[in-house]
């Protein structure tokens, strides 16, 4: 990890990324939302139910990256508007994921946080174009990447001289198939022993089952996670995107009656 100049733990005091009400690094914080903004009706809907819910953040995808061509691609400029009205509406900061450099400047004018995929994590030039953008990133884990290889490319942004990046693990590929990929809840004691960024988890993507999506989430938070990003649908099979793995709002509040108290409680005996 030698040239981790500025990620690594000896580099800095734990960083603290403040984003609405809440700060990652200091307080555990709640993603949620649907993976894709398909319509100003739906997103609206998700983002007052995750809000009710207790959730920090509101996440949504209005450019999604697609295996096939073919599949929904997001509504672009339309869905950042809809995410915006969302945020007036509930008062919820945004996460959205950013493809392109060219895109950067004008994604930061209604994103909270800019999302780089997994498919993304070494698009250089996007790293770098995140860097001089001054909004928090949240960097995803590449499905075959390190820990060192993923926290060189948090190097590429932090050189350019923003500070604010949240990782985040969301499973890697293995020879399983019985899930989506393989969430390596390893990586969290991990990150923590070599940066001072905050990680949080994405039992979503990493698990692509909606019956492990709340184990996985009260796993992360015993492991030390610093949050969540989880998929949340007011009606998972109409879903455009992620159909199989999103939360009714039902589920994610269930959830997060058991999140709180247990963060609270691994806080008390870590104390």
């Amino acid at each position: 990890m030698k040239n981790l100049k500025l990620a690594s733990r000896a580099a800095a005091e734990q960083t603290v990324i403040s984003v609405g009400d809440v700060a990652f690094g200091r307080d555990f914080v709640v993603m949620a939302g649907p993976c894709s903004v398909e319509s100003e009706a739906q997103t609206l809907a998700a983002a007052c139910a995750v809000k009710a819910a207790g959730a920090d953040i509101l996440r949504g995808g209005a450019f999604k990256p697609r295996t096939s061509p073919y599949s929904f691609q997001g509504l672009g400029l339309q869905g950042l508007k809809i995410l915006d009205k969302a945020r007036r509406e509930t008062g919820l900061p945004i996460v959205t994921e950013v493809l392109d450099p060219r895109d950067v400047s004008w994604v930061a004018e209604f994103a909270d946080i800019l999302q780089i995929g997994t498919r993304n994590m070494q698009n250089f030039a996007l790293l770098k174009e995140v860097g001089m953008s001054r909004r928090p990133v949240l960097l995803k884990r590449g499905m075959f990447s390190t820990l060192e290889e993923w926290l060189n490319c948090a190097e590429y942004i932090l050189s350019e001289g923003n500070p604010d990046v949240i990782l985040c693990e969301r499973g890697i590929r293995t020879f399983e198939n019985y899930t989506r990929n393989t969430l390596d809840l390893s990586a969290v004691p991990a990150i923590k022993e070599l940066t001072h960024l905050p990680i949080v988890i994405d039992p979503t993507h990493s698990t692509g089952r909606l019956s492990l999506i709340g184990p996985m989430s009260l796993a992360a938070v015993a492991s030390g996670a610093d949050g969540l990003l989880i998929e949340v649908h007011h009606d998972p099979k109409t879903a455009l995107c992620d159909a199989d793995q999103a939360l009714t709002p039902d589920l994610f509040e269930t959830l997060m009656r058991q999140l709180r108290p247990l963060h609270a409680f691994m806080r008390s005996i870590a104390d």
